[in-house]
């Protein structure tokens, strides 16, 4: 756990309990307290200050986390967080709309994500081995490889994970969950297989004559 107290609570400087670590199987584990939409600098009751310590703890924590592994010899890295940072321009819809090159956010609203993308990139870059990132907040379930350097070219180490969540457009029908076998000795180390739960599966109309 991130015990030093580089966040911001409601009285005063606090340790970001939710940034914690573990290695197991040769693979080094990371949660990281990055929130959703703006990170907290938009919706209802944004506040910059508490962003701006905790953007700040949560990057030296990443870092400190890639640190660790490469001491250790692990064969990958996984990062859990909420947010869904958008790493491009092509889901305007569900993340925010950046370019991918310099991952500046280009859709006008507030960005809470570009600093800690820019470190991220030099992170695995750096690394080399696989890297994954897995979050919610979108609710849409995808498998993809987003990430791309300043020249444009993609980072082949680096896959995005986007759970299954609760999407109140489609009701339950979203809502099932992901298996992910880890194989260190494996080239890409993980592997991943969305279980359907079909009692939450939507029913479809039958068609009329």
């Amino acid at each position: 756990m991130q015990t030093d107290p580089l966040c911001l609570g409601v009285k005063g400087d606090v340790p970001c309990v939710e940034n914690r670590r573990w290695t197991i199987g040769g693979v080094t584990y990371a949660s990281i307290n990055i929130q959703g939409s703006c990170n907290n600098l938009c919706d209802t009751d944004p506040d910059p200050a508490e962003f701006a310590a905790r953007n700040q703890a949560d990057i030296l924590w990443m870092q400190q986390t890639f640190a660790e592994a490469k001491a250790r010899g692990s064969a990958a890295v996984m990062i859990i967080s909420q947010a869904d940072p958008g790493f491009d321009s092509t889901d305007p819809t569900r993340s925010p709309v950046r370019d991918p090159k310099t991952l500046v956010e280009t859709d006008g609203q507030p960005d809470g994500f570009q600093a800690f993308l820019l470190a991220l990139r030099d992170e695995v870059i750096a690394f080399q081995r696989p890297v994954a990132y897995v979050h919610g907040d979108s609710h849409y379930f995808r498998i993809d490889k987003p990430f791309l350097n300043a020249l444009g070219q993609r980072l082949e180490n680096f896959t995005r994970v986007e759970t299954f969540g609760d999407n109140q457009g489609n009701g339950d029908n979203d809502v099932n969950w992901l298996k992910v076998t880890v194989d260190p000795n494996s080239r890409e180390v993980f592997s991943y297989q969305p279980q359907i739960v079909p009692a939450n599966r939507t029913a479809v109309p039958a068609p009329t004559n």
